[in-house]
């Protein structure tokens, strides 16, 4: 039995202002590349499946029209999804009844009967394992929870995130002999963690636990949250990754999906997604190098506008950010290409070894020619004196 673990989709999400349509639209194509290649049985979405709690109508079309394919792709695919801390947890059971039916099963939330947390996997043979779906979780889904509570060798959060598991485990085992896997979407305690598009999230205070709360008799751990692929718990616990960056800290990440092997035991290997965008880097520079350094990357000008490289751009402050800005947004706007993020780094200027002057020794226009110095890097202007200048006069 073969199973494909994938999460943090985010549909809708924007870069910039940018909308990544495109970027979503060829992926999905290639996760049904890879589900007919290998003969999935079955496909986990471990959360975050849309970027905010109210997606456009757009947004929820694509989803939709995406797992109808899959499943025209490959009659009898069982697909699981679970609400990650982005996702509406009720809109996206809203339309459970006719899901179900179409081998579609969707936890936003928990639910009281433990039994509908509890999904079996098929294959030609018939059910070879079980799913333990549980959504991102919330302080009211924990029963017995008490914030701030002490006395116990884990905060209280964690023993209440650690029974909650352990219950339901127990609960899956009552049900069947066969192999559990675990869905979830959270932070492990051990995980690298990205910064940009990953909103921490929080039970009661705490941002993480430990991936020893999932029981031992768990044979996989589907997670989400995390967009950089990695394993923990000897592979046992494993965030498969976003499908592309979702910001500039993840520009390194070899983004992908996971395939799962069952077979008497569980095995599985991290499959790469080509980029549909590039996202490029440039090094630190003064506006004036930027033409020879855009020239290199030998831009394509036919591409079409949401298939165009994101850049990240970091200028010298060798003149007033007011004039850095301008200068590089107007000669950025005649290359193919679409500004991710344009900052100015500005250097850190010495402290002097002297204390600074005192009142009596200094005047205004003094401060303010070296506090000008020391933000833009560079000297002020006749201009920018006269400013200065008339707007001390209206004190």
């Amino acid at each position: 039995m073969r199973i494909l673990h994938t999460a943090d989709w985010h549909i809708g999400q924007t870069l910039s202002g940018f909308p990544r349509d495109a970027e979503h639209r060829a992926f999905f194509a290639h996760l049904g590349r890879l589900i007919t290649e290998h003969d999935v049985d079955a496909l986990l979405i471990a959360g975050d499946v849309f970027d905010g709690t109210n997606p456009s109508g757009e947004a929820q079309k694509l989803l939709y029209t995406t797992l109808a394919h899959y499943l025209h792709l490959k009659p009898g695919l069982t697909i699981v999804m679970i609400a990650g801390n982005h996702d509406p947890a009720a809109r996206l059971e809203a339309p459970e009844a006719i899901l179900n039916a179409l081998g579609v099963h969707v936890i936003g939330a928990m639910h009281q009967d433990r039994s509908r947390h509890l999904i079996p996997l098929k294959d030609a043979g018939g059910i070879r394992a079980h799913v333990l779906a549980i959504p991102f979780l919330r302080p009211a889904d924990l029963p017995g929870l008490t914030l701030g509570a002490v006395g116990g060798p884990e905060g209280a959060v964690v023993t209440a995130v650690r029974a909650l598991h352990a219950d339901l485990t127990a609960h899956a085992g009552t049900r069947s002999d066969l192999q559990l896997i675990a869905m979830g979407h959270l932070t492990c305690i051990g995980a690298a963690e990205s910064k940009g598009a990953e909103r921490p999230i929080r039970i009661g205070g705490e941002d993480a636990v430990p991936p020893d709360i999932y029981p031992a008799s768990i044979a996989y751990v589907a997670l989400g949250h995390l967009h950089k692929p990695q394993s923990l718990d000897n592979g046992r616990v494993r965030y498969s990754g976003s499908p592309f960056p979702l910001s500039a800290s993840e520009i390194s990440y070899d983004h992908g999906v996971t395939l799962i092997e069952l077979t008497d035991t569980i095995s599985h290997r991290h499959i790469p997604v080509p980029r549909t965008v590039a996202h490029i880097r440039l090094p630190t520079t003064p506006v004036a190098n930027l033409p020879a350094l855009l020239d290199a990357l030998q831009l394509d000008p036919t591409t079409p506008e949401d298939l165009r490289p994101f850049l990240y751009i970091a200028l010298t402050p060798d003149r007033p950010a007011s004039q850095l800005k301008a200068e590089a947004d107007a000669l950025l706007a005649t290359y193919p290409i679409r500004v991710a993020s344009l900052t100015i780094d500005r250097q850190a200027t010495a402290l002097p070894d002297q204390p600074p002057p005192s009142l009596s020794e200094t005047t205004p226009e003094d401060l303010f020619l070296l506090a000008f110095q020391q933000t833009h890097n560079s000297a002020a202007e006749p201009a920018h004196l006269a400013a200065f200048r008339d707007a001390m006069a209206e004190v």
